[in-house]
C-alpha cells in the first residue's frame, strides 16, 4: 500500500483546532509528568518548567548567530559559561561555548583537539582516539565525519574504564583520551584520575564526557554522604569537557556546554570564513543560526535555582537512586557497579531481565535498555522521588511474571528508549 504523503493545506485552522490535534498526537507518548519516563526527560518541578517556558518565549525569535544585534544573548551566554567554568573549578584563561546538545558538544571537542594537535603536534598517520567500551556513540560520529580512528577498549570488572588497557592502546598517532563522569549505559565515573595522569606523561587531550553528570556532580558532592571521584579541571590533564543543560542544568532543549582549559583550545573549535561576498563569517559551533530562547532559558533557569536549588534536586535525586537500589537487591536483582549519581544499571543472574523490561514498557515505564550484560538503565530526576515506590511495585510485578513464565521475551529487537 502506497504512503500517502502529506501536503500543504490550502486553508490555515485555528489555534484551538490545532491545539486539540496536538493533544491527540501526545495521547500515546510517554507520561512523563506521572514520572514513567527514565530517559530522555529530567523533570524537576512545574516552577521549573515555568520559568524555562516563559524565557525561552521571551527570545524565541532573537538569534544566537548576531551577537552585535542581540548582546543581550551574548551576556548571557558568557554568564551561563563562566558559571560552568566555574562550577568545574576552570583555571584563569579557561573559556567555552553553548551548544545544541551533548552530541555536538561532544564533536566540537573532537574538532578542537584536531585542529589544535595539527597546529601544535601534528601526527603522521590518521589520528586516533582512545575510549572505553563504555562511552557515547557521539565519539564514534564524530570520527566518522573527521576522518579519524576511535579505539574502544574493553572496560574493567567494575564497568569503568581500564586505564592500564588504554595505556597500552596509545600510538604515535593518539591524540586524544576520553573518560566519562559518568558514562551512559552505568552512571559510573571512569578513573579520570588515572587517565589525567596518563595524559599528562603521554602529552595527549584528555576530553571528559560530563553531559550527563556535569551540572549534578559538584551538587551531589555537596548532598550525600559519598565522595564523588575526582573529574574536572581540579585535575591538569583534563583539557576539555562536554556538560549538557537541558538534563541535569534543567534547562529547555537543546542546551549544553563545551567547556576547555585554555582559551587557545576552545579557539580552534572555530570556524572563521572570509571569502565571500558578504564579508567574514565567524560561527564558534557547528550550527549558524542559534535559538536565543534555548540560550535565555538556560539562562534563566540557573538564575532561578541557584546552588540551593540544584542541591535541593540532588538530594531528591540521591533519595530516588537509594530506593532503586535497595528495591533491586531486595529483589534479587543485580546492580551493576557502584552508581552514585543519577543511572543505574541492573540485571538479573536468574531471570530474563529484558522480558522484565518488556512487561515495564508494555505499563507505560520507558527507560533504556542494557545488552552488554542484559539490563535495565534507568535515570533518576528529581520528580522521580515521587514515584519510585509505584515503580519498584511494577518492577516486582514483572519480574514474577517472568520468574513464574507467565512472561516470556516477544522481541529481541525491542530497544526501551
Amino acid at each position: 500500500m502506497q504512503k500517502i504523503r502529506h501536503s500543504l493545506p490550502d486553508q490555515g485552522r485555528s489555534w484551538d483546532e490545532l491545539k486539540a490535534t496536538m493533544q491527540d498526537m501526545g495521547g500515546a507518548d510517554v507520561d512523563w509528568r506521572g514520572g514513567k519516563a527514565a530517559v530522555y526527560i529530567f523533570h524537576s518541578g512545574d516552577d521549573v518548567m515555568q520559568v524555562a517556558h516563559d524565557a525561552y518565549g521571551m527570545f524565541i525569535a532573537e538569534n544566537g548567530l548576531g551577537p552585535a544585534a542581540f548582546p543581550s544573548l551574548k551576556q548571557m551566554e558568557t554568564e551561563i559559561v563562566d558559571m560552568a567554568l566555574s562550577l568545574q573549578h576552570a583555571p584563569q584563561g579557561a573559556a567555552g561555548s553553548m551548544t545544541s546538545g551533548g552530541s555536538e558538544s561532544i564533536l566540537l571537542a573532537i574538532k578542537a583537539c584536531r585542529d589544535f594537535v595539527a597546529r601544535h603536534k601534528p601526527v603522521a598517520g590518521v589520528p586516533e582516539i582512545v575510549v572505553p567500551y563504555s562511552v557515547h556513540p557521539a565519539f564514534d560520529k564524530g570520527a566518522h565525519l573527521m576522518g579519524l580512528k576511535i579505539i574502544r577498549i574493553p572496560c574493567a570488572g567494575d564497568f569503568k574504564a581500564d586505564v592500564a588497557a588504554m595505556a597500552a592502546a596509545v600510538t604515535d598517532n593518539t591524540i586524544m583520551l576520553v573518560g566519562s563522569a559518568p558514562c551512559f549505559p552505568y552512571g559510573l565515573i571512569d578513573p579520570i584520575a588515572a587517565l589525567s595522569d596518563l595524559a599528562v606523561q603521554e602529552g595527549l587531550w584528555l576530553h571528559v564526557d560530563a553531559c550527563v553528570g556535569g551540572y549534578l556532580n559538584p551538587f551531589m558532592q555537596a548532598v550525600s554522604r559519598q565522595t564523588i571521584e575526582a573529574y574536572n579541571f581540579d585535575l591538569p590533564g583534563v583539557s576539555s569537557m562536554s556538560l549538557d543543560l537541558h538534563k541535569y542544568g534543567y534547562a529547555a532543549k537543546g542546551a549544553s556546554t563545551v567547556l576547555y582549559r585554555d582559551k587557545a583550545m576552545r579557539d580552534a573549535q572555530v570556524f572563521h570564513f572570509e571569502d565571500w561576498p558578504c564579508g567574514h563569517m565567524y560561527t564558534p559551533t557547528f550550527a549558524g543560526t542559534r535559538p536565543g530562547g534555548a540560550i535565555a532559558a538556560a539562562w534563566a533557569v540557573m538564575n532561578f535555582l541557584g546552588r540551593a536549588g540544584y542541591e535541593a534536586r540532588a538530594k531528591m535525586i540521591h533519595q530516588a537512586r537509594q530506593q532503586l537500589i535497595e528495591g533491586c537487591e531486595a529483589l534479587g536483582l543485580t546492580v551493576f557497579g557502584a552508581p552514585k549519581l543519577s543511572i543505574v544499571g541492573f540485571g538479573s543472574q536468574h531471570e530474563d531481565i529484558l522480558a522484565v523490561g518488556e512487561g515495564l514498557y508494555a505499563q507505560g515505564w520507558f527507560s533504556s535498555r542494557l545488552v552488554k550484560p542484559d539490563g535495565i538503565q534507568y535515570m533518576a530526576s528529581p520528580e522521580h522521588a515521587k514515584t519510585m515506590p509505584r515503580y519498584l511495585e511494577a518492577l516486582e510485578t514483572n519480574l514474577l511474571a517472568v520468574r513464574s513464565g507467565l512472561r516470556s521475551r516477544r522481541n529481541a529487537d525491542i530497544s526501551y528508549s
